[in-house]
């Protein structure tokens, strides 16, 4: 674009924005839409992308959210018409338009839907960094359950982990504090990522105020110790170790009817271990966590739908 071209669009830039600051809501939105189709036609990508990242902006900030909302929608549309590589830069952008909108407006989750999509670029779960802002938001929101299903494709434990610590302090029974981290590195261990599970127990073992001085392991509570050998087990490829664990630790393992089920998965995915037969029923647990989580599958890919029929969404908003 050349100059005059450049100065012509901060004019009408000018424009909008005087027009939004004077209450001219539709026509602002109504001229942001005109300029889209303009400079989609002419493939100017850049110059859209910037203009539509800025006017859905300054509507949100006046609270104008469908107007702001529907422009936002559209800079995911360009974004992927003009085969932007997820970055950084663009990701950090689309999530801050995520948390200026209202949780109450349908188009909030249209537009989650379109950037998960936009992200999948190397990463059929859409880009770590990207459902870790979400998940940061969601987290801000007190909205722990949406959270926790995007820190799950996230690639930051730490930052769960705390998550997790605060759920617990603030929401959970004293007795309960094993129980969040297991369901979180159990979930981890079913999706293949060991990474995320160890650095989300070492966190979570590591800034619990009432884990951190326990010095373990081993530790005072009997979860934890299965866990912690759990991943050793895992990272040796001791399947034996990995039997016996359960066994061991049965009583403990009974307190949440889930766990089995992931551990029968997590037997299969890291050791090869058959799941029983008595297992298999679909409709033995309460389903839909992890096939909410793990989105669509290869209808061939049995992992998927023993994932999928695993366990229930724990109530954690």
């Amino acid at each position: 674009m050349t100059a005059r071209g450049e100065r012509g669009v901060m004019r009408v830039l000018d424009k909008l924005e005087a027009s939004v600051n004077a209450g001219q809501y539709y026509e602002a939105h109504q001229m942001y839409r005109t300029l889209y189709f303009r400079y989609l036609s002419q493939k100017k990508y850049a110059d859209l992308l910037n203009l539509l990242y800025k006017g859905s902006t300054i509507l949100l900030e006046h609270d104008q959210q469908g107007s702001g909302a529907d422009l936002a929608i559209l800079l995911i549309d360009v974004l992927t018409k003009s085969e932007t590589k997820p970055s950084e830069e663009w990701i950090i952008k689309i999530a801050k338009l995520f948390e200026m909108m209202n949780s109450s407006i349908p188009e909030r989750e249209t537009y989650l839907t379109n950037c998960v999509k936009w992200s999948m670029d190397s990463n059929k779960k859409g880009h770590p960094l990207l459902h870790k802002k979400i998940a940061e938001v969601y987290w801000r929101e007190k909205k722990y359950t949406s959270a926790h299903k995007h820190f799950l494709h996230s690639c930051d434990g730490s930052t769960y982990a705390s998550m997790l610590i605060e759920l617990h302090t603030t929401k959970g029974l004293k007795s309960e504090i094993d129980m969040f981290i297991t369901q979180a590195v159990l979930q981890f261990l079913c999706l293949r990522n060991i990474q995320m599970a160890t650095e989300t127990f070492n966190e979570y073992t590591g800034s619990h105020p009432t884990i951190k001085n326990d010095k373990g392991p081993p530790y005072l509570f009997p979860l934890l110790n299965f866990l912690w050998f759990l991943l050793r087990a895992i990272e040796q490829r001791q399947s034996t170790q990995f039997k016996i664990l359960r066994n061991w630790y049965a009583i403990s393992i009974k307190r949440d009817p889930n766990y089995s089920v992931y551990l029968d998965n997590i037997g299969r995915i890291w050791f090869g271990i058959e799941i029983p037969k008595d297992n298999r029923n679909p409709n033995s647990m309460l389903g839909g966590l992890l096939k909410s989580i793990i989105g669509e599958v290869d209808s061939s890919d049995e992992e998927g739908e023993l994932l999928g029929r695993s366990a229930a969404a724990p109530d954690l908003d």
